[in-house]
C-alpha cells in the first residue's frame, strides 16, 4: 500500500503540566504529561520528536535556590568585603536586582560601572541620537553620575518605566553599602576605583576577565564564579554560578539548573519504553533572538540549552528550496520540479559548507534554534506549558 504524503511539517505544541515543586520526580511528570497530551489530542509520538523542558521547572524540582545572605557571604569571602567594582550588569529587576542586593550586602562600597548606551542584551540607558547630540564617544568616554545626569537627565526604560540608574543606586544604599556610579565600556576603567571586581557580563565574560587580569586587577570574579558551591545549605551551580538566575522572592534567586544530562536521558528512556519511539530531549531557557521594537536580545541565560540528548548535537544541514527552484531547476515545473528537488535533498552531502544551494540557511546550533522555538511557544507568562513537544523538525521536503 502506497504511503500517504504528509501535508504538515514542523509542529510545536505547548504541553500542560502540574505545578512543579522541589523534590518532584520531574522525569516521570514530564513523560506522563506528554503521553496524556498525545492521548487527549489524538496525536502519536514519532522518532526524532523533541521534548523540551523549560529550565525553570528543572531548577525548581532540584530546589536550586540561593538567598541574598548566601550571595553576600560568598562575595565577602571571595572579594574581601571592602570596595567592590561591579561592572557591566544587565538592567533587570528579574535577572540582576536580587544578585545586586547580595553583592551590596557583601561589601562596604560598590562602584557600579554601567555600559552605555545600552546593556549587553539591549536594554537602553540613553539613545544613540542623544549621545551624538552630546558629542559623547561611548568607546572611550567615562562619565560620572553627575555628568550623565547633566547630559541626559532621567531615562526610564521603554517597557518597564524604571530608571535603572536610580533603582540600582537606591538598592545598594538600602543594603548598607556606599555607592558610586560611573558609565564606561572599557573594562579597565574600573581599575581607577578598585582592584576587586565582579564582572557581570554574560557572553563576553571571558574576554573581560582576561583584560582586567592583564591590567593588574587583584581579584576578578564573574557572576559564574559566585555561588558555584553550596553556602550554608543553599543551592548552587558548578558551571554557571549566578549566571542564568531569576528572581524567586525579594530575598532569593532561582539558579540556573545544575547538571541535568541524567534528566534528559531518563525522559528519553521512559518514552522509548512506553511507546517504542526514540525521541530527543532538551532543557531550554531563553531563546536566542532579538526584538525589533525594543532592540532587546533575549538571551540573558549563559546558554539556550544546558542539557540535551546526543541527537541534538550540531547544526542543520539544509538546502535552500527557493535557490534550487530559481537556479538549478528554473526550467522545470510541477511534478518534474518536485522530483528534481527531492532528488537533490536525498543526495545532498553530509556537509554543505560553501555550497551556494545552502546559502541563507541558518548556521546555528540545533539546540539554539529549537530552544528559541520552544521559548516563543511556552512564553514567560501564564500559559502553563513548561514543556514543549516539537514534531517534524527534522523532516524535509521528501518526507
Amino acid at each position: 500500500m502506497e504511503q500517504k504524503e504528509r501535508r504538515v511539517g514542523t509542529v510545536s505544541r505547548g504541553i500542560r503540566c502540574p505545578i512543579i515543586r522541589a523534590g518532584d520526580d520531574l522525569a516521570a511528570l514530564v513523560t506522563e504529561s506528554v503521553l496524556l497530551a498525545a492521548e487527549s489530542e489524538g496525536f502519536e509520538l514519532r522518532d526524532r520528536d523533541v521534548i523540551s523542558i523549560t529550565e525553570s521547572i528543572v531548577a525548581r524540582a532540584q530546589g536550586n535556590y540561593a538567598g541574598v545572605e548566601d550571595i553576600a557571604a560568598d562575595v565577602k569571602n571571595k572579594l574581601g568585603g571592602e570596595t567592590v567594582g561591579v561592572i557591566f550588569p544587565i538592567l533587570s529587576r528579574n535577572r540582576f536586582a536580587i544578585c545586586l542586593r547580595g553583592i551590596a550586602k557583601g561589601a562596604k562600597k560598590v562602584v557600579l560601572m554601567l555600559s552605555y548606551p545600552s546593556d549587553e542584551v539591549g536594554n537602553q540607558l540613553v539613545s544613540l541620537d542623544k549621545l551624538d547630540e552630546a558629542g559623547v564617544n561611548p568607546y572611550s568616554d567615562v562619565l560620572t553620575l553627575a555628568k550623565y545626569r547633566e547630559l541626559f537627565g532621567d531615562n526610564k526604560h521603554e517597557f518597564t518605566g524604571v530608571d535603572y540608574v536610580s533603582y540600582y543606586e537606591g538598592l545598594i544604599r538600602e543594603c548598607g553599602a556606599e555607592v558610586e556610579i560611573i558609565f564606561a565600556n572599557q573594562p579597565k576603567a574600573i581599575l581607577e576605583y578598585t582592584d576587586c571586581i565582579i564582572n557581570c557580563d554574560i557572553h563576553t565574560r571571558a574576554r573581560t576577565k582576561r583584560i582586567l587580569r592583564a591590567a593588574g586587577a587583584k581579584v576578578v570574579c564573574g557572576l559564574d564564579d559566585l555561588m558555584t558551591e553550596s553556602i550554608n545549605g543553599s543551592g548552587y551551580n558548578t558551571r554557571y554560578g549566578l549566571l542564568g538566575s531569576n528572581k524567586a522572592t525579594e530575598d532569593t534567586v532561582k539558579l540556573f539548573p545544575n547538571e541535568c544530562k541524567d534528566l534528559v536521558l531518563d525522559i528519553q528512556s521512559r518514552v522509548l519504553k512506553a511507546t517504542g519511539k526514540h525521541v530527543e530531549v532538551m532543557v531550554y531557557g531563553d531563546g536566542a533572538f532579538k526584538d525589533p521594537q525594543g532592540k532587546i536580545w533575549e538571551l540573558a541565560d549563559p546558554v539556550v540549552s544546558p542539557a540535551f540528548t546526543d541527537g541534538l548535537v550540531g547544526t542543520p544541514n539544509e538546502l535552500k528550496l527557493k535557490y534550487l527552484a530559481d537556479n538549478d531547476y528554473k526550467d522545470l515545473t510541477g511534478e518534474e520540479l518536485k522530483a528534481a528537488i527531492s532528488a537533490s535533498i536525498r543526495e545532498k552531502e553530509e556537509s554543505l559548507v560553501g555550497n551556494m544551494a545552502s546559502e541563507g540557511t541558518t548556521p546555528r546550533q540545533l539546540t539554539d534554534l529549537i530552544g528559541s522555538l520552544c521559548d516563543l511557544t511556552s512564553g514567560s507568562g501564564d500559559k502553563g506549558t513548561p514543556v514543549v513537544l516539537v514534531q517534524g523538525y527534522f523532516d524535509n521536503y521528501t518526507n
